[in-house]
């Protein structure tokens, strides 16, 4: 009895196991389909700010909670280009949460995706290093959003972070000011089976991109392959 007892605790646990390591990996997959939906809206993310981005954080289903005066929850993943000066092929993915006060999800939706552009190196070195808070600890604005980025303030233009939601088919810049961004170390650990930091997975030796995470990156080196702003800083 003690024998089968232990085999079917030894059943539940691995089947827990699994179904947690899938819920991760579904959820990468489904970065690279919001990603890719986002895109082919007419009105998106302006081509030349996503080519001049340093990483890309996807985070789908941003949820409200009810947490005292209301609140939000999400996670998802942040893509980086490679090399020591992120000027490389995009790597592989991170996973990341986003979560703090309610910052008024479209029309009131419940949910809503969220899209991050992170424009330059100090805004890469804060979010690998710790949790941060936008706003505070990083710049961050609204994203214009159209075929160019002659619609960006000045605000847009300094920040550190673009952002943008989608919700009930409607596509904007939103102001993300006073939720925080964090490393899902868990989460990662889920989609690649081992422990990893996301700085290793993203200054570290190249890592496989997993199968989970391929159509995320395919997405990102389709639209934007070449990190612009190096090459227009090279010249």
């Amino acid at each position: 009895m003690f024998r089968y007892l232990s085999l079917a605790l030894c059943f539940v646990l691995g089947s827990t196991a699994l179904m947690a390591e899938n819920k991760e990996q579904g959820r990468l997959e489904n970065c690279g389909v919001v990603m890719q939906e986002v895109l082919d809206v007419p009105d998106n993310i302006p081509r030349e700010l996503l080519e001049k981005a340093e990483c890309v954080i996807v985070i789908p289903s941003m949820t409200k909670v009810a947490l005292g005066i209301g609140g939000s929850y999400g996670r998802g993943a942040m893509v980086c280009r490679s090399g020591k000066t992120f000027n490389g092929p995009w790597g592989a993915p991170a996973m990341y949460a986003l979560e703090g006060g309610s910052f008024g999800l479209q029309l009131g939706a419940e949910s809503t995706d969220v899209v991050l552009l992170v424009m330059n190196n100090r805004g890469v070195d804060a979010l690998l290093s710790s949790k941060v808070k936008l706003g505070a600890n990083l710049s961050a604005a609204a994203g214009p959003k159209g075929r160019n980025a002659e619609a960006s303030t000045d605000a847009s233009l300094r920040a550190e972070i673009l952002s943008y939601s989608r919700s009930r088919g409607l596509f904007a810049g939103v102001s993300l000011e006073g939720t925080s961004l964090r490393p899902d170390d868990d989460a990662s650990e889920q989609v690649y089976g081992r422990k990893m930091t996301a700085r290793t997975i993203v200054t570290g030796k190249p890592i496989s991109v997993p199968a989970s995470g391929r159509h995320l990156v395919d997405v990102l080196e389709k639209n934007a392959p070449y990190n612009e702003s190096k090459k227009t800083s090279a010249r």
